[in-house]
């Protein structure tokens, strides 16, 4: 089991450089970050946490950019994994987005991975003109045509709304194949996306007891005929030992803890206690 931290980011407090360079020194395996474009004001789309229209944190409203944060913190960094928890790949153009991940895959070294979400603030898809029924058919289209481009030298993909002739693209990604993890709900329908698509499930914050959820996706894995095992990235939010080990013991294989977007000074004392902690749990 790896351990990593997620940076809500904004355009307060603590960088997302400083964050991570401050997770590598010690001793974290990865580091995620979120996406929102932006956040229509009048909305339908209800937020999970909140059951309505109202934000849980304004920092919805304040995201940086994922990819720009993730390149200042590969160039301070050399060997955390640098991912999304979660990023909206349906809100940009498929072709671009693929240079953008190949691209810092490529000056990063090969610490690429895309954690991808469906999407739960549809006011916020239709802006960008996606259907909001057809979100989950965009997505594995969107996956499908960027491996495409990352992986074949004339490269192409036809799809209903994803479609390109005979293509060069570089650079290629360090990488064989960038793993794509889903955060959204544990249910049959997300894992069953999963193992036709994806790489691995990212727990959502309200999802706390996930064991039943893991047996699902197991079997829905195999099932698919998946011979490997899926990458399961579970949030936490104060590391318990015993609860640490069942989850160990029934798949997940790497645990997030959230960082505050304070100060500087305040965040580094955060993952000094964090990291004390972590380092007195025994795992099997």
């Amino acid at each position: 089991m790896r351990f990593g931290l997620v940076l809500f980011t904004s355009d307060r407090g603590i960088t997302p450089a400083a964050a991570a360079k401050a997770a590598e020194e010690r001793g974290f395996r990865s580091f995620f970050v979120p996406e929102h474009t932006h956040i229509p004001v009048k909305r339908e789309a209800a937020h999970p946490s909140t059951g309505d229209a109202s934000l849980p944190d304004d920092r919805y409203t304040r995201t940086l950019d994922p990819w720009v944060s993730l390149s200042m913190a590969a160039a301070v960094t050399e060997h955390i994994e640098l991912s999304t928890a979660v990023a909206l790949p349906v809100e940009h153009d498929p072709i671009t987005l693929a240079k953008t991940l190949a691209t810092l895959d490529h000056l990063s070294g090969g610490r690429v991975t895309l954690g991808a979400g469906f999407g739960w603030n549809t006011d916020e898809l239709t802006d960008h003109g996606v259907p909001p029924n057809k979100r989950r058919t965009v997505l594995r289209e969107y996956v499908e045509a960027m491996r495409e481009l990352w992986t074949h030298e004339e490269a192409s993909y036809q799809g209903e709304y994803v479609s390109f002739g005979p293509s060069w693209a570089w650079p290629k990604p360090v990488q064989p194949h960038i793993p794509v993890l889903i955060g959204a709900a544990g249910t049959e329908k997300t894992f069953r996306w999963i193992a036709r698509t994806g790489d691995g499930w990212i727990t959502t914050p309200t999802e706390t007891d996930i064991s039943v959820r893991l047996a699902m996706l197991h079997k829905i894995w195999a099932e698919a005929g998946r011979v490997d095992r899926p990458r399961v990235v579970a949030l936490d939010f104060k590391p318990d030992p015993d609860k640490l080990a069942r989850w160990a013991a029934e798949g997940v294989t790497d645990v997030l803890y959230g960082v505050p977007d304070r100060s500087a000074d305040e965040v580094l004392a955060y993952l000094d206690r964090l990291s004390a902690r972590l380092a007195a749990v025994e795992l099997p």
